[in-house]
């Protein structure tokens, strides 16, 4: 692992943002037609049979995976069973905007997370990096004026969001302990599919959950079903492999500052569908995350 970045791992880091700032969106679009930790189960049931054909050999008594069951089933509650499900559950009564900027704590978590179960040290120039991000998320949400910032007022779907990115924190630290044969890994999709595996079924109990304590009926159709196949390629499939390769080399905390991205783009998604051109301050936000990013990373 280092913290240098190159063309790769920007991109690597960047695309993940993107794609989750239109799983934001989605999963707001779609809160009223299905619950959310149904939805969860749903997405991720649907990406283990994609993934299957690529990568079932993984599940193979020689690939080395059930010796190390355990890991992954923790990578699958806190990636996938526990992140996404109180994700969806968060944007029930919360905006994407205010979803996705909740999680821009991430750096702070991360660097927490890393410092109190991992022994890693915090650098001033992570501390500065996180300031700098975090205040070019607060320019998306104070709309350009500082003044706004004030006017926020959590509700119950940001402490949801809050837990998640806890969640988040753990699971990206526990990336970085392979203690399994390299085989398993070795392949994106056999490392992803072997975390989806686990995922879903945790997802699938707390679904069952859900129901019994009673949930919405699911109101069926096709922008349910394009939300369906969005939410379980995009966001899940290729977003969770561009994040394990690009935490992979460039470690927890620099990728953390890359989330931030999350609600600069959801901020221009949503523009994008209300029809409202991106401000200038969107700019200026985005100068700030990339200066925090930039910062972070730098050789001390």
């Amino acid at each position: 692992m280092t913290s240098r970045l190159t063309p790769k791992t920007i991109f690597l880091l960047t695309l993940p943002p993107l794609l989750w700032a239109g799983n934001a969106i989605v999963g707001r679009l779609v809160h009223d037609m299905l619950p959310p930790v149904l939805l969860n189960f749903l997405r991720w049931a649907i990406a283990f049979f994609i993934l299957l054909p690529l990568a079932g050999p993984v599940f193979r008594r020689e690939a080395g995976l059930w010796q190390h069951w355990k890991t992954y089933a923790i990578l699958g509650l806190l990636g996938i069973g526990m992140y996404n499900a109180l994700q969806y559950m968060a944007l029930q009564s919360s905006t994407p905007i205010n979803v996705t900027l909740v999680a821009s704590g991430m750096p702070v978590w991360m660097m927490l997370t890393g410092r109190l179960f991992f022994d890693v040290p915090v650098s001033r120039k992570q501390i500065a990096g996180a300031v700098l991000s975090i205040a070019g998320v607060l320019l998306v949400l104070a709309r350009g004026e500082w003044r706004h910032v004030l006017e926020l007022r959590l509700v119950a779907g940001d402490l949801f969001m809050i837990l998640a990115t806890i969640a988040w924190s753990l699971y990206s630290w526990l990336l970085l302990r392979a203690k399994e044969p390299a085989a398993v890994r070795a392949n994106w999709a056999s490392f992803l599919l072997a975390q989806v595996a686990f995922g879903t079924l945790w997802s699938g109990a707390f679904a069952v959950g859900e129901q019994a304590l009673g949930a919405i009926a699911v109101q069926w159709g096709w922008a349910l079903a394009a939300a369906l196949v969005y939410v379980s390629t995009c966001p899940a499939i290729i977003a969770f492999g561009c994040w394990g390769a690009g935490v992979r080399e460039a470690g927890p905390s620099v990728g953390a500052f890359f989330v931030n991205l999350t609600p600069l783009f959801t901020a221009v998604l949503s523009s994008a569908f209300l029809g409202e051109a991106p401000h200038g301050y969107h700019a200026a936000a985005f100068a700030l995350i990339v200066g925090g990013i930039v910062v972070s990373a730098s050789r001390r």
